[in-house]
């Protein structure tokens, strides 16, 4: 399997995926990273996204995480994800709503701080709208 990475995404909550793949596109803050086999190490931070995981030329599975951490090792890339959950289970109403409301809270803060906090959670609920809505590998 020389040409396959192993590739695990670990939220609090659970060991989400573990299995060897031809390729992955993680979201990571510098942009899109693509990781396949024989990749050079790397520790990355990971911003709110999808991760497509490939097999062969296709996407084979998508999952929306809120952040985390990105570590490729030889032979491995492996994810701490802040929270991680498949895209074909995330509801579009309730994203949809959750940033229409988390809008509104931006809008309605008191202070800076409350501003401040408001607008994390809206970037983490359009990047999960967003993975539903609008993949961007297909």
């Amino acid at each position: 399997m020389a040409d396959m990475i192993g590739f695990d995404v670990v939220s609090p909550e659970k060991l989400l995926l573990s299995e060897d793949v031809d390729m992955v596109v993680i979201p990571a803050e510098e942009g899109d990273m693509g990781i396949m086999a024989g990749h050079a190490p790397v520790i990355a931070n990971v911003r709110p996204g999808t991760i497509a995981v490939f097999s062969g030329n296709s996407v084979e599975k998508r999952l929306f995480v809120a952040g985390g951490f990105l570590e490729v090792t030889e032979g491995r890339c492996t994810i701490l994800a802040e929270q991680a959950i498949p895209v074909g289970d995330i509801d579009v109403s309730d994203a949809q709503s959750q940033v229409k409301d988390l809008s509104e809270d931006v809008s309605h803060a008191k202070d800076e701080r409350e501003k401040e906090a408001a607008e994390a959670a809206l970037v983490i609920a359009q990047a999960r709208l967003q993975a539903v809505e609008a993949p961007a590998y297909k």
